[in-house]
């Protein structure tokens, strides 16, 4: 299994033989991606600070008013955002600027207080205190995202008769995207993609919650319908509120194209053959929303030679610079020419396509895939 994750960032103590101070600017300078990284980083305080309300009003603006409510606005939303004794000190900060320096003076005694360096101090300390904050956050997020990918299956699955490639990458230092494989009765095998609503920690702690449930009940379902009405319940008594996930669990054995399929509310697995592809819609309800929904079980046969597809929205999702999704019509459009190809193959062409697309652009949601080829030898070590 191909799993891309974002290197962490050690806690500052956390090592002997960190670069030099020097050393590090100068790496910063020459390392060629300045203008993309200060692009990126102030397109992400636009869409952090203002909300849509808000940038919908901006695009009716004229230019000196549009930069004068820009800045009231990114002000306003930074000190609203600030703990209140951080609020405090940052409100503090600006009367100390504005007042400018202060002078005292008895008989040949003269003090100067420079206010404006008073303020700057007092920034200071604020940045030192969300940047210990930041750090703290990410160093448990680390850990989190080493149990996650502990979680997940370490190579492509093997069985008879199918090339299978499973391919997951999360968009923050934790997903809310499941890619597993679980064995079942008579050697068939599971495949699972899920897709947990939002983003962050709390989509992976209801990811983990929905991986442990599957794992648990897989092998003794009846059926894949009574294996989603379970795993449905269990989540609406135990899941977060307002928090659901869309699931495909595909069934599969050796030596057979046979492949059993239960969609809860996801996006519709392509079959492809021959440059020519076809869907199998949902026909079954989200996980975790609603107690008592009723979930089906569907069927597909695979001839030799085809490849199936199963994908999560941040493919389609994706987005380029001028806020333009990947959208089900390219992707569409890339489809025909799969076919020929192993699974592996099929799955980093459809990534490279959406690399090309998003360009510098940060990837906005977790993108997953899994890949089914019948009639290919798997590759050992695959």
């Amino acid at each position: 299994m191909q799993r891309v994750t974002e290197g962490g960032v050690p806690s500052p103590a956390s090592g002997q033989n960190a670069p030099g101070l020097g050393k590090t600017f100068l790496d910063d300078i020459f390392r060629g991606d300045l203008k993309r990284t200060l692009r990126r980083d102030l397109l992400d305080l636009y869409y952090f600070y203002l909300d849509e309300e808000a940038r919908k009003r901006i695009t009716h603006m004229g230019a000196v008013h549009k930069i004068f409510s820009v800045s009231w606005w990114l002000l306003k939303s930074l000190i609203l955002k600030l703990p209140p004794l951080r609020r405090l000190m940052f409100l503090l900060s600006i009367w100390f600027f504005l007042m400018g320096d202060i002078n005292f003076t008895r008989q040949e005694f003269r003090l100067d207080i420079h206010m404006g360096l008073v303020s700057f101090l007092i920034v200071l300390v604020i940045l030192m205190l969300e940047l210990k904050d930041k750090l703290l956050a990410r160093d448990e997020l680390a850990v989190g995202r080493t149990v996650q990918l502990a979680l997940m299956p370490t190579a492509n699955p093997e069985l008879e008769g199918w090339d299978i490639w499973l391919f997951t990458r999360p968009a923050n230092d934790v997903g809310g995207d499941l890619v597993d494989s679980i064995g079942l009765k008579d050697g068939r095998l599971g495949l699972v993609l899920g897709d947990v609503s939002g983003k962050g920690l709390g989509a992976a702690l209801l990811m983990a919650k929905l991986q442990s449930t599957l794992r648990a009940l897989a092998t003794e379902a009846g059926s894949l319908a009574d294996l989603g009405a379970h795993v449905n319940r269990i989540l609406c008594r135990d899941g977060l509120p307002g928090r659901f996930a869309t699931l495909v669990f595909l069934e599969i054995g050796a030596g057979s194209g046979e492949v059993r399929l239960l969609n809860a509310g996801h996006m519709p697995p392509y079959a492809i053959r021959d440059g020519v592809f076809d869907s199998l819609s949902p026909v079954a309800p989200v996980v975790g929303i609603l107690p008592e929904a009723t979930y089906v079980e569907q069927k597909m046969e695979l001839a030799q030679g085809s490849l199936l597809l199963v994908y999560s929205d941040g493919l389609t999702e994706a987005m380029d610079r001028r806020d333009e999704f990947f959208g089900e019509e390219r992707l569409q459009a890339l489809l025909p020419g799969l076919s020929k190809l192993t699974a592996r193959a099929a799955g980093e062409r459809l990534l490279t396509e959406v690399a090309r697309f998003v360009g510098d652009e940060r990837y906005n949601d977790d993108l997953s895939l899994v890949v089914l080829k019948r009639g290919e030898k798997p590759a050992a070590g695959s």
